[in-house]
Parts: C-alpha cells; structure tokens; sequence
C-alpha cells in the first residue's frame, strides 16, 4: 500500500532532519553523514541536506559527485550555500528560509565547524533538537576549542555525539562536558560494493604472489602515512619484492611523494590517487593498514573488515572499540615504523592467522557496524530527544504535534500532550552505546 500523504494522515508529518556539512566528498565523516540521510525510514523520517562551503581541492569530484548522486536518487533535497569564510554570515540566509518553511524537527550537525553553526542557527531559528555530531579528530589542547565545545556545543545542543569510548571519555575528562550531554553511538558504514571484476595487480604490473600492503584514506597529515612509508623502507629490506599502495587523495601528497623520493622507494610505494573501485583495490591487498594518528571511528577500518582483509592498525581514538588485538587484527602504538612494520611482517608471512583475523572481522562487521544498524540507532535517538522537548508522537513516530508558531517558537515542555512511540527512558538520553548494551532497556536503542 502507498504511503499516505500528510493531508491523508489528517495533518501528520513525518520528522524532517536537516543535515549539515562543511562539505561532501571530503572523507569518512561526510560519506557517513550523506548514508545516514539517505537511510532513514521514509514513512516516519524526511531529510534534507546543507552543504555549507565552498568545495576545496581535497573534495574530489568523484567523492563529491557520488554523494550528490546517492542523495539524489534517494529524493534528498541539497542545498548549496558556498560560504567562503566564517565572516560570511549572509551566506547562511537561505539555510535560514529552509529551516522555516520545511519545518526542520532535527539539525543534525556534523565536524565541529558545522556543529558550531548549526548549534547557533538551531537556537536561532528554534529548531526542536539540535545534535552536534563529533567524529573524534585530534585532542591537542586547544582552549578555545574547548571553551566552544564546553560552553557552546554542551549547553545550546540537546547532545554531542561521540563515536568512539575514547572520544567520549576526553570530552567528559579533557573538555570537562557534562556526562548527561555526551553520548557514544558506534558508526556503521555503507558497504563496500561489490568489486567490478578488474584486476588491479594486473593493472599495476604485480604478480599473483607479490607481497602487497596497503590503505585507503584522505592523505591528511592525521592519517601519519609518511610512517607507512617508513615502514615500507623496513619491508623492503626483509621481504623482497614487497609493494605497498595508498588509494587516495588529499593535501597530503605533494610532502608525501618527496619522502618517497628521499628513501629512493618509487619502486616499492604506490599512491594510487583517487579510487572508483575500493573493492577491487582493497581485494589486491594481503594486508590492509591504518596508520593514523588519531582515528575517531574510521569507516574504512569497517571496509577492510568486510573485504576480511588481514588488518594491521594503530591502538588510538575508537579503532580498539572496533579491532580486538590478536583477534580481528594486530594492533601498533602509532608514530611507530618499527612496530607497524613488524606487525605487517608477521601477517604476510603467516596467510592463514591472517585469513582467520579477517574472517572474524567480516563476522563482527556484520553483526555490529552495518548501516542499518546504525541509522536505526539515530533513528530511535531523534524520537526520543522529541520526546524529550514534548513533541507529541504518534505510534509511528511521525510528529502530530504541537507546532511551531509563526515566529519559529519552540513549544513548551507539556508532559500531558507526549505521546511517545516507545516509553519514557529509564535512563539519560545520554546513555552511552556499545554492542554489549544494545538491548539494554536503559540503551537508546533499546526495543520497545
């Protein structure tokens, strides 16, 4: 039967979330955030999509271009603001209008530029729920950032998302945010794909049984590849014949292609550039590998782990909450040539432990960080932060009200009118998640 119009529905709504980006095609966190717009439920959840600046080099076009399409083909609303600057305040009008007169219930804001914005333009224009999405970027001291994420962020958003353990417990011991303010909900991500059937050793001139290592990210300095290809130099000297590829593109390259030059590795680095085909890429690998820095809750950790490559990574931000050391993959301490080196040595030379890593991997890929498992988890969390303001529910979810008036005005908390689509929490809405509380009845995803 074909969903019912609004009107149909005697005057009910689905909720309208507007998402809000610095950019698209820039990396994991805005891929995330285009997936969880596309994903939502339809007959409860509409969405709309606000693109805020000017594209920059480092968002591809084909990233960029893939994303505009999936939101398009998915009947998503894009808007364009191309801000050129934070003193470009008039840019930000027409965000303004949309929010008015699409009646925006949820602005869910993701990276901490967007979520400075829409934390401000929430309170201006009284948006229901506001959310500040943080995907666990560096915890360098930074007092202005975090007199912003403490005075502004915690108190003018109804939440801040953390996607990792780690980065939840820096922003309650680092950043001082309130616990009832700040919540973990673990990523899913969108699937690989399936390959196209292309052989990419081929494509490079590498043999079936050439040794071959590799990762996909955007080159940003956080990503630390400049110590994959330290490693690179280790492996060369122990394993003849090895080659390791990077797929990417980024800021990064320019410094990275003169450290290649410098250790005379032109014959056992590649960087690839941009890659259409990550399944076909990631399928040439023996060994996948993350290097990073600094990780919040990196998706493609999650694409290794469906491909079930043999995983090799550093021990930082939320990838312990992802990879158990021995287990789904060996873990390394980061800025570390000798250790990653060693780490991705022993895999090689043992296919069978690595084979078994990576089938445990693609086991709790599946079971765990799916994208449907995790837009059910936003799904369930925008309810109940309605909930929480007093909007009035009905058993699907969709709002009924109260209303908006014509000045924008948030109603006021009415017990009496909630009609939730689920109880009332037993807990804080900031409960953090994990797997093992999914179906806690305190969790935010817990059934109802």
């Amino acid at each position: 039967m074909a969903a019912m119009s609004a009107h149909e529905r005697g005057g009910r709504r689905p909720v309208h979330v507007l998402t809000l980006v610095d950019q698209l095609g820039t990396g994991g966190a805005e891929a995330l955030a285009a997936a969880l717009s596309t994903g939502l439920d339809r007959r409860r959840f509409t969405s709309s999509v606000c693109v805020s600046r000017t594209p920059v080099p480092e968002a591809t076009v084909y990233g960029r271009r893939e994303q505009e399409a999936r939101l398009g083909a998915a009947g998503v609303p894009i808007l364009m603001l191309s801000r050129k600057g934070p003193r470009d305040l008039a840019a930000w009008w027409p965000l303004v209008k949309h929010i008015r007169s699409a009646r925006v219930d949820v602005l869910h804001a993701h990276m901490f530029g967007s979520s400075v914005w829409g934390t401000l333009l929430g309170a201006l224009c009284r948006v229901p729920v506001v959310i500040a999405h943080d995907h666990g970027w560096s915890y360098e001291p930074d007092r202005l950032h975090m007199l912003i994420d403490r005075q502004l962020l915690a108190r003018g958003s109804d939440v801040i998302v953390a996607v990792s353990r780690e980065n939840r417990r820096q922003m309650l011991e680092v950043e001082h945010i309130p616990p009832d303010k700040a919540l973990f909900v673990a990523n899913g991500c969108p699937s690989v794909g399936a390959s196209t059937g292309a052989d990419v050793r081929a494509e490079l001139g590498l043999d079936p049984g050439t040794p071959t290592v590799g990762t996909v990210c955007v080159l940003r300095r956080e990503k630390a590849l400049e110590v994959l290809i330290q490693a690179a130099a280790i492996l060369r000297e122990q394993i003849p014949g090895v080659r390791v590829l990077v797929a990417g593109e980024g800021p990064e390259r320019p410094r990275l292609e003169a450290l290649i030059g410098d250790l005379g590795l032109q014959d056992t680095m590649t960087l690839l550039g941009q890659r259409s085909d990550v399944a076909d890429v990631l399928g040439a690998l023996d060994v996948a590998v993350c290097c990073s820095d600094w990780e919040g809750s990196p998706l493609a950790l999650m694409e290794y782990m469906e491909t079930e490559r043999p995983i090799v990574a550093t021990r930082v931000g939320g990838i312990p909450d992802i990879i158990d050391d021995g287990v789904h993959g060996l873990l390394v301490a980061p800025r570390d040539p000798q250790a990653l080196a060693s780490a991705i040595g022993e895999l090689l030379a043992d296919p069978a432990r690595g084979a078994q890593m990576g089938a445990r991997a693609r086991e709790r890929r599946q079971r765990e960080f799916t994208m449907a498992a995790m837009v059910k988890r936003f799904e369930d969390l925008y309810l109940r932060l309605l909930h929480a303001r007093g909007a009035r529910l009905d058993v699907d979810g969709e709002v009924v009200g109260p209303e908006p008036g014509p000045d924008g005005a948030k109603p006021a908390v009415d017990p009496a009118s909630i009609r939730p689509s689920r109880p009332a929490p037993a807990a804080p809405i900031a409960t953090p998640w994990s797997p093992e509380t999914e179906t806690r009845a305190d969790s935010p995803t817990a059934p109802g």
